[in-house]
């Protein structure tokens, strides 16, 4: 998989808030996904089998990451992508939480948690991969407001 640790290619530099601030401006619920890499519980966020096109941006700062061209139904309970809108736009961790080796995807602007990418799941996406995304760590906008 193309996506090494703690790396991206963003020319801008990182929003840079403090925790209060954080705090201050998310519910308490995207406050726990966007800023502890929490998980919503699958099947019950906004866009999990939202067919609706637009741009996905980051609920917590604005930055473009998906489009609705790239969303797939994976049926595993959160919004799937097969790849994030540009080169940059997220960056990549390992996670090694939960007794797992996996890879965190964050947004490469404010370096909120979105979700996880896995590949060779066998689903027939141009990249083989499952960019697995919390719909809270999202807001779909059309794309003429974008």
């Amino acid at each position: 998989m193309n996506t090494p640790e703690n790396t991206s290619k963003t020319t801008s530099a990182p929003a840079e808030k403090t925790d209060a601030q954080w705090r201050e401006e998310l519910t308490p619920e995207e406050y726990r996904v966007l800023r502890q890499a929490g998980t919503e519980r699958p099947y019950t966020g906004e866009y999990w089998d939202t067919h609706t096109e637009g741009v996905y941006q980051c609920r917590a700062c604005g930055s473009q990451l998906f489009t609705s061209k790239e969303k797939f139904d994976s049926h595993c309970g959160w919004p799937s992508f097969w790849a994030p809108l540009a080169e940059g736009t997220v960056r990549y961790l390992h996670d090694r939480t939960m007794g797992m080796e996996r890879v965190e995807v964050r947004c490469a602007t404010c370096d909120s948690h979105l979700g996880h990418v896995f590949e060779g799941e066998g689903y027939g996406t141009p990249t083989d991969q499952r960019f697995c995304i919390n719909s809270i760590s999202l807001r779909l906008v059309n794309p003429e407001e974008s």
